[in-house]
């Protein structure tokens, strides 16, 4: 009697029997009914990687979409703040002193008869500026030490967890109020290194735990069975893999950094005239909250508006980075 032959298309027998031959049937089947492959994700679906699937969460958070507008207005005013101010911040008339909001004048005057909203307009250029400067550099700084410190580990990593630990136990403002005291730059770059030298040590920590859980995947020790080197693991597959949580940390630290310079030019020792900023403002208010409460409430609301938008985004971009929160 001749032998049955099998169908056209039909998975030849392994040899096995039994379960092996009914998975590749099985197999087959699944590749003929779904397009790419079991659950549309073989080699003809397209490719999806983090940050493709981070960028799709975002665009449907309202909170991303509404810091993000906050954000972007802040921005366009720090550059050209004269599109919606056409006054000048330090033209100031003392016969105009703590007069509330009149027509042209809409938040009114300060102590010395300049107009707040002008003021207020032109503070978000040093308060941005600030912020993100002290952000890039702490970042920069932060993920290069913690980076090669998670990697190298030994030695320089002791060392590293050393120094952070020092650092940590400066406080903040009272580092501020020394460091600074002494200095008598009217620009905004003091204050910035005063933020990247007493930032960097919790920027270094999450790049250093970020690298060390990284370098530990299989596709790490794949490229380091083949023989890279290690710049090519740390730059092309480490650091990819690793920099979602600085970003995240970063993001939310930029209002916290808007916050502190606000804080030290409030105590004095910050931003100085003429230098128009916030917490400038909001220092030379205090005195008079009672009698003109207007001087006080437009830049402490401006303020307030800004750090909290930078940490709603850095919340957004937080939940969109980390799978486990979807």
């Amino acid at each position: 009697m001749p032998e049955p032959r099998e169908p056209d298309g039909a998975i030849a027998p392994t040899g096995a029997g039994g379960a092996m031959d009914l998975a590749a049937t099985e197999g087959a089947t699944l590749d003929k009914t779904t397009p790419g492959g079991p659950g549309g994700t073989g080699p003809s679906a397209p490719a999806r990687s983090l940050w493709s699937d981070a960028w799709r969460e975002l665009r449907r958070n309202p909170i991303f979409i509404i810091s993000g507008l906050i954000i972007l207005f802040l921005v366009f005013i720090s550059l050209w703040p004269s599109v919606i101010a056409s006054g000048n911040p330090l033209d100031c008339d003392l016969a105009n002193a703590q007069k509330s909001s009149t027509s042209g004048h809409p938040f009114g005057f300060d102590g010395q008869g300049c107009d707040v909203y002008t003021r207020t307009v032109y503070g978000a250029r040093a308060s941005v500026t600030v912020g993100v400067c002290a952000t890039l550099g702490v970042a920069i700084l932060g993920s290069v030490l913690g980076g090669l410190a998670g990697f190298f580990g030994g030695f320089w990593d002791a060392i590293l967890s050393r120094i952070t630990d020092v650092f940590f136990a400066i406080p903040v403002v009272l580092g501020g109020l020394v460091l600074l005291s002494v200095v008598t730059s009217n620009t905004v770059w003091p204050v910035i290194g005063f933020m990247v030298l007493l930032g960097w040590p919790q920027l270094s920590r999450i790049a250093r735990g970020s690298v060390i859980t990284a370098k530990q995947n299989d596709y790490v020790q794949a490229a380091r069975a083949l023989g890279a080197s290690n710049s090519r693991m740390l730059l092309r597959h480490i650091a990819p893999n690793a920099v979602a949580p600085v970003i995240v940390v970063a993001t939310i630290a930029l209002g916290t950094y808007i916050a502190l310079e606000a804080t030290l030019s409030y105590l004095g020792v910050g931003l100085k005239p003429p230098t128009v900023s916030w917490g400038i403002d909001i220092s030379a208010a205090s005195q008079y909250i009672r009698n003109a409460p207007h001087m006080l409430l437009w830049p402490a609301g401006a303020l307030a508006i800004t750090v909290l938008a930078f940490i709603m985004l850095g919340d957004a971009v937080r939940d969109a980075l980390d799978p486990k929160l979807r």
